[in-house]
């Protein structure tokens, strides 16, 4: 197994699109989750995180510049009887619904596909930590560029290593159209606590197309988080 340094994956690739990291942290007792947004266009860059009542929700940084607000806006962290959600859309609320109504994560999103985004046929990327600290991470992606063909892959880590996580993003790379992400999620070290992690990840975003991040580290014995929220636009 290759373990990766996520700092340099970031450096290395100026448009990863929007990613999803869960993991275990150094000193093994709390569940790790990141999730940032990056943006080409005026559009997408126009956003922040703002926090809600059960995780957070994509805003217009200036409402009176938002054109399209149907793929940028959504809630991409939510949580639902002690287990929490990551997304890079509205699927999000797919699997809050489904869990509901007693649906595991993958039932629901065998309901979902890509986003219609043409050409990139956007991938959907979906993380559930479970109260336990188990996680599991998921990606809808077009074959080949071909909308009428949708693969699922789902990826299941039921007991997790402290000091590691695993990696997934929306692109490859920057390109056009944008090239999807391929194979497994990355597995990559988590060092220090909520507030070096935001730093590093901060840090190490592409700082022209970064536009947001949120870290979470929540205590596996007391249920008690830190939330972390950067946003370029403030």
């Amino acid at each position: 197994m290759k373990i990766l340094n996520i700092g340099e994956e970031l450096r290395g690739n100026a448009y990863p699109g929007r990613g999803i990291l869960l993991g275990r942290s150094a000193d093994g007792k709390s569940a790790v989750a990141a999730y940032f947004i990056m943006g080409r266009s005026g559009n997408s860059r126009n956003r922040i995180f703002a926090q809600t009542e059960d995780g957070i929700r994509t805003e217009a940084f200036d409402p009176s510049k938002m054109v399209d607000p149907s793929l940028i806006i959504y809630h991409p962290v939510r949580l639902y009887d002690g287990r929490l959600i990551v997304t890079n859309g509205d699927q999000t609320d797919t699997i809050w619904e489904g869990m509901k109504r007693g649906e595991a994560p993958e039932a629901a999103l065998r309901t979902r596909e890509f986003e219609p985004d043409e050409p990139n046929y956007t991938p959907r990327i979906s993380g559930v930590i479970e109260r336990d600290g188990a996680y599991q991470l998921s990606i809808l992606k077009s074959f080949e560029g071909d909308p009428a063909c949708c693969k699922r892959f789902f990826f299941e880590y039921d007991k997790p290593v402290a000091g590691l996580g695993h990696f997934i993003h929306t692109y490859q790379c920057d390109g056009d159209p944008l090239p999807s992400f391929e194979g497994e999620p990355k597995t990559v070290r988590i060092e220090g606590d909520a507030q070096a992690l935001a730093d590093m990840l901060w840090e190490y975003l592409n700082p022209e197309n970064k536009v947001s991040l949120y870290v979470r580290y929540t205590d596996l014995a007391t249920g008690a988080c830190t939330q972390i929220i950067r946003n370029k636009n403030q």
